[in-house]
């Protein structure tokens, strides 16, 4: 993978977001009530954790790993969801279960991320680096692995009939210091629709709700301590993370509806710190095995694309 430093357009990106800064969440006229400043949450962010979601402590959550390393994290190796989790309903938990069994057999099946097709959310989660760009009128995430962007329109609605896209349509607006952004319109018809790493389907009905919020060391704790029990690092994760940081976090708290698949609404979080400035370019090549292994070799065609 080629990761060449790219500080420059880094600053520029965020230099064009420093406008929203400037805004407030306005209170009604005569109420009395302060206008609430909106967070800044612009800038690179990192969780550089696998398989990433961090489940909650109580109430339906998301799936676990079945397998696990000798310290009790989930094995990236064998990626068996919890296919008894009592959110999914039936016919899912049996598309889960087949997930599990071909990764117990040692077949790395093919998903969005190894096969360089965009992520869906929360898939996308799997990605260790998030920049945020703030504007007044859009907000615009960038995942650090093949080129994923998000765009986020600010207070408007979601139109009348959506046009099904691989991110989906997502609007946002703020709710005091946290960032609400609501997705419907994922699209269904494309390889690999899954949810998370353990083939998790989903519809047409899929709609996901995320909340932004900045938190002091001790209010995310509890969500980095979700992390280390259920995820492990890699130790090729190329990025330099302070564990000893104590500055504000960002956690993500989303939530989940898909009454095809689902018997409930579930939720989950992730908790990123602030490391690396470097943004990485990461180059993906369609493999099912691990493309990055430099004892793996990269496909190649049998004629030329052009």
């Amino acid at each position: 993978m080629q990761r060449p430093k790219v500080l420059l357009l880094a600053a520029l990106l965020a230099a064009a977001a420093t406008p929203a800064l400037e805004q407030t969440v306005g209170a009604p006229s005569g109420s009395g009530t302060r206008a609430t400043p909106i967070p800044d949450f612009s800038g690179i962010w990192w969780h550089p954790s696998l398989p990433g979601i961090e489940p909650l402590a109580s109430g339906p959550t998301s799936l676990t790993n079945r397998t696990r390393r000798p310290d009790g994290a989930s094995d990236y190796n064998q990626l068996v969801g919890d296919y008894t989790n009592p959110i999914l309903q039936p016919w899912a938990a049996e598309v889960v279960k087949k997930h599990g069994e071909l990764s117990i057999a040692g077949v790395s099946y093919p998903n969005p991320a190894n096969q360089c097709w965009p992520e869906p959310g929360p898939f996308i989660y799997k990605n260790f680096g998030l920049q945020i760009l703030q504007q007044p009128h859009q907000i615009t995430l960038l995942y650090e692995q093949d080129h994923e962007v998000r765009r986020v329109r600010m207070n408007q609605p979601h139109p009348a009939r959506v046009t099904p896209s691989w991110y989906g349509d997502s609007v946002g607006h703020y709710e005091g210091d946290t960032l609400v952004i609501d997705t419907v319109g994922i699209r269904t018809d494309r390889p690999y629709a899954m949810l998370d790493l353990y083939g998790t389907p989903y519809t047409k009905a899929l709609h996901v709700v995320e909340r932004y919020r900045l938190l002091d060391y001790e209010a995310a704790k509890e969500g980095l301590e979700r992390d280390e029990k259920e995820n492990f690092r890699p130790p090729g994760a190329n990025i330099d993370i302070d564990r000893n940081y104590r500055g504000k976090h960002l956690q993500v708290h989303f939530t989940v509806e898909d009454e095809g698949v689902f018997t409930t609404p579930w939720s989950a979080t992730i908790t990123f710190r602030r490391g690396s400035t470097e943004w990485p370019e990461t180059a993906c090549a369609e493999n099912p095995q691990v493309y990055y292994d430099k004892d793996t070799e990269v496909p190649t065609a049998d004629k030329p694309d052009f």
